[in-house]
């Protein structure tokens, strides 16, 4: 019988890891000069070094040691005096050296933390194990199969070109205390180390991408209970909303298999994303069974303190500061800043503000119209095919007059097809708002003639009556009217007092 998620919790405390792999956004490769630049054909960015050729020899990317420190003083961490890479040994296909250089038991930074917020304001703290720098992998592609899994697939490809490409990997101490809040606290936490990861401009970390994926640990306990229970661990998931649904899921199906009396195996597991649910990979290994040892073939790291300061110096202002800063400038509350960062929207009106948009409008834009559209094609805000200075461009339209609210969703819609930048459209569509007084003032004449008795009324002292006449002008100039003149002008003939 499946145990529902309140029903889990009802008995069990969830402990989660989060282990979160941060692809640098490095011009080369993290231990060779190959480039990491996207879309080149497969194997062509490859070198002896990254395909682990015998007596080639890797040298440090010094730019990636650069961003796994900025990286650790962002996560308040302590930045290591001296650290040294270690050869993790085992066996993937696409791992063409047989074992991934990475670090273990001395990572470059460590004992951090990270505060997130969640959704009613509440601050959880996330407590941080390390952050370490690894290379990544290459890429398998299973041809012939239905599921694109080696399972069923008639042979494999191989793509050495990801090989080497810098990764650091963040990892969690263990979470406790999470509750029912366990999902919402994962993906705020994977929310917040995006927005930290992009600020310090060391990866542009879009997850759709993999240049950012989290690796889901939970483990379920009894209360008061000494020792966690086994874990698993659901690899490669790329999305905020894959994450807090891999947590639910997992505590779901541990609580089930817990109260039918079954045991957790620690194994690694695989996220559907059109289930919600999660399914065996392989079984665990433990950290003894890596045998890692030192690499023999790089010198260790010892940032100098100076530099490590410097470094400190620079950094940007954090995300949540930022935002906090910010929501005092705009003069909005903590519910709707919070659907802001949600929506991704907080950097789109920074830079509409930027190109000469009051905030008030460039939030009414993007969470408005364009949250809409954006949520009805499936695409994230930053996606849709207009840009901040062209929302700007539409807010001025309508601040000057040319546009009413109506008419700028068209143009917006005009942008979105591509159809060039809102005063072409405006031009293409005819949709500028009819000024001219000599036009405007016979729709008006047309629009008394051709309902005397709503006239009567208002000259009768109703002028809440007034608005079918205004609506009779506006659809007369397909919506081109403004609105404001017109009524002005209709009781100015009827002899009313506005």
């Amino acid at each position: 019988m499946t145990v529902t998620y309140e029903d889990a919790l009802a008995t069990y405390e969830p402990v989660m890891g989060l282990e979160v792999h941060v692809e640098l956004g490095t011009k080369t490769k993290m231990f060779c000069g190959c480039s990491t630049a996207l879309g080149a054909d497969p194997n062509t960015q490859t070198c002896p070094t990254c395909l682990g050729m015998p007596g080639a020899l890797p040298v440090v990317n010094a730019v990636g040691v650069e961003s796994a420190i900025k990286i650790g003083l962002a996560l308040n961490c302590e930045i290591a005096e001296w650290c040294r890479f270690a050869r993790k040994n085992y066996f993937y296909p696409d791992m063409p050296k047989n074992f991934q250089t990475s670090q273990y038991d001395e990572p470059i930074a460590f004992n951090g933390y990270l505060d997130v917020q969640l959704e009613d304001g509440e601050i959880f703290r996330v407590e941080i194990e390390r952050a370490h720098m690894e290379e990544d992998t290459g890429k398998s592609l299973h041809v012939g199969g239905a599921t694109g899994r080696i399972h069923g697939a008639s042979h494999s490809l191989l793509d050495y070109n990801r090989a080497g490409i810098p990764l650091i990997e963040i990892v969690t101490k263990p979470i406790t205390g999470a509750g029912e809040r366990a999902p919402e606290i994962a993906r705020a936490y994977v929310a917040e180390l995006r927005e930290l990861i992009r600020a310090l401009e060391v990866s542009e970390a879009r997850m759709e991408q993999g240049q950012m994926r989290c690796d889901v640990n939970l483990s379920l306990m009894l209360p008061g209970a000494e020792k966690f229970g086994t874990r698993s661990e659901t690899k490669n998931v790329n999305s905020l909303r894959s994450v807090e649904r891999a947590v639910r899921s997992e505590i779901s199906r541990h609580a089930e298999v817990l109260n039918g009396g079954g045991t957790i195996i620690q194994e690694t597991r695989h996220f559907h994303e059109d289930t919600g649910s999660t399914t065996s990979g392989r079984v665990k290994e433990e950290a003894e069974d890596y045998r890692y040892f030192p690499e023999p073939d790089l010198v260790p790291v010892a940032p100098a303190r100076a530099w490590v300061e410097e470094l400190r110096a620079v950094l940007p202002e954090l995300p949540r500061v930022r935002r906090n800063r910010l929501r005092e400038e705009w003069g909005v509350g903590e519910h709707d800043m919070q659907s802001i960062l949600n929506a991704g929207a907080v950097d789109l009106i920074v830079a509409t503000i930027g190109e000469g948009a009051s905030s008030a409008a460039a939030r009414k834009w993007w969470m408005g119209e364009l949250a809409r559209r954006s949520n009805e094609d499936g695409v994230e805000l930053a996606e849709l095919k207009i840009t901040p200075a062209q929302v700007a461009r539409v807010a001025a339209l309508v601040d000057e007059g040319s546009l009413n609210d109506k008419l700028a969703r068209q143009v917006i819609e005009g942008v979105l097809a591509g159809e060039g930048g809102p005063d072409e459209v405006v031009a293409a569509r005819g949709l500028a708002i009819v000024k001219d007084e000599g036009a405007l003032g016979a729709a008006v004449d047309e629009a008394i003639a051709a309902n005397g008795a709503i006239a009567d009324k208002v000259r009768g002292g109703k002028v809440q009556a007034v608005g079918a006449l205004v609506g009779a002008v506006m659809k007369a100039t397909r919506g081109q009217a403004d609105a404001g003149r017109a009524r002005e002008l209709i009781l100015e003939k009827l002899g009313v007092e506005g």
